[in-house]
């Protein structure tokens, strides 16, 4: 299996979470992904665990105590009453990109602390790779959510990182600019952020220049590709390898984290390019041939069938073993969602509703190409001495328990994988009294 030992971060639980009627960000594409991962018998080979809930203790490594207490006293019930604090932090009605749904707090510490946990593995050498494909929530800031993101694990997942790693390098696939992540490192030269993804037009979030480079002590030490509508395989891939090989050589990073929004892939609800699933999974494989430590993480994504059948390819690739998975589904629980072609990798033109027209004209992808390798060039990595090293997040003994917790074993043989994901599964009901988390609305594409 490639000789890595990858760890898989999976919470049974994760698919009930609901964001509301017609939202695009659906946490049961994780379950669909997972379903996948198991009838491809891909778990065979990985450690699974059950996450660890992030704790405030955590959360604040971060975010500030204040927004931390307000994630946990909001419900759906006492909103109204809490006008001010959900003006403040970007949350609620007035805010759709961020509505508050029942047990919100909860749907953070899972993804959450998965990031963090794999990050621990990461750091004592459990796992070569590790994966929790519901976390890449990379907008939430300091003090406040952003863009479907309520707590940015994916900063609480490099500040564990730093602790063994003196420099960490974060890649950004997602179609939309890691901002939240790059404004947490702006100042430092010990995180690189590279982010590939849309730019322009009033794309949210709006920033991710060429020009944004870092400030201060981290000038240099951040990366943007700005793309525009329609970037292909050839055309990604064309700046994907030289710039993330130069990053590689001047940055010299002992450790990666890679947000894999799916959202870049062709016919995405709201992402405009026209990648395959191939080419995603070609930079995963890229960056996993250095052989560093490293973190995959989800993201984007909001064609759900799209997005399952990608992070599955993906978990593949970080096992070395893509090549050897059918191009046609295995029968599964989900069969129907992923029709009319079933099938694990199909060509663009089935990703409906297509590939958009390539925007992105050769002389441009050569300036921003020539931009960055001419900036990494002058770039040299810190020297830097550890002194005493912060303790971890999580005890050895809650490290252990992770190990031993087994919720995400794989169902026995004949028992479909989302039959296994259903056992225990807790149903929530919104303030109408009507079930959530398993309705047609959170299958809907």
């Amino acid at each position: 299996m490639g000789g890595r030992k990858v760890s898989y971060y999976y919470d049974p639980d994760i698919g009930d979470f609901y964001y509301g009627q017609g939202h695009p960000m659906k946490p049961h594409r994780v379950r669909l992904t997972h379903c996948l991962v198991t009838r491809y018998d891909l778990w065979r080979h990985l450690d699974i665990l059950r996450p660890r809930p992030a704790r405030k203790s955590d959360l604040v490594e971060f975010h500030t105590p204040d927004y931390v207490d307000f994630l946990r006293a909001v419900t759906p019930g006492n909103q109204e009453e809490l006008s001010a604090a959900l003006k403040q932090f970007s949350m609620g009605l007035q805010h759709g990109d961020c509505p508050i749904f029942d047990r919100m707090y909860e749907y953070c510490q899972i993804y959450s602390g998965a990031s963090i946990g794999a990050a621990m593995r990461l750091n004592h050498g459990l796992a070569d790779i590790a994966i929790n494909w519901a976390g890449g929530m990379h907008h939430a800031k300091k003090a406040e959510a952003s863009g479907f993101c309520y707590v940015n694990d994916i900063v609480l997942a490099i500040l564990e990182l730093l602790k063994y790693h003196a420099r960490v390098l974060y890649v950004d696939i997602d179609v939309h600019h890691g901002d939240g992540v790059e404004e947490a490192f702006l100042t430092s030269d010990r995180v690189m952020t590279v982010s590939l993804h849309k730019h322009g037009e009033n794309f949210f979030p709006g920033t991710g220049d060429l020009g944004d480079c870092g400030v201060a002590a981290g000038r240099g030490y951040a990366i943007n590709l700005p793309l525009r509508d329609g970037m292909d395989d050839a055309s990604y891939e064309g700046l994907f390898r030289p710039v993330m090989a130069a990053v590689m050589e001047r940055f010299q990073p002992e450790a990666i984290v890679l947000q894999s929004g799916a959202d870049s892939l062709a016919g995405d609800k709201l992402g405009p390019f026209s990648l395959s699933i191939p080419c995603h999974g070609r930079c995963h494989a890229f960056l996993r041939s250095y052989g560093l430590p490293m973190l995959v993480l989800g993201g984007g994504g909001y064609k759900v069938k799209n997005v399952a059948r990608c992070w599955a390819y993906e978990t593949g690739v970080a096992l070395g073993v893509e090549g050897r998975m059918s191009e046609a589904l295995p029968p599964n629980d989900y069969h129907e969602v992923f029709g009319p072609d079933f099938r694990l990798a199909p060509p663009v033109e089935l990703l409906e509703p297509g590939p958009k027209p390539n925007l992105n004209k050769r002389e441009y992808l050569d300036k921003i190409r020539t931009t960055l390798l001419e900036r990494l060039r002058s770039l040299q990595p810190p020297g830097l001495a550890f002194t005493a090293r912060p303790p971890d997040a999580f005890t050895e003994e809650g490290l252990r328990a992770q190990q031993t917790g087994g919720a995400a074993a794989p169902p026995p043989s004949g028992a479909g994988a989302g039959e296994g994901a259903r056992r225990g599964r807790r149903r929530t009901r919104n303030s109408g009294g009507e079930e959530e988390g398993g309705g047609a609305d959170a299958m809907e594409e």
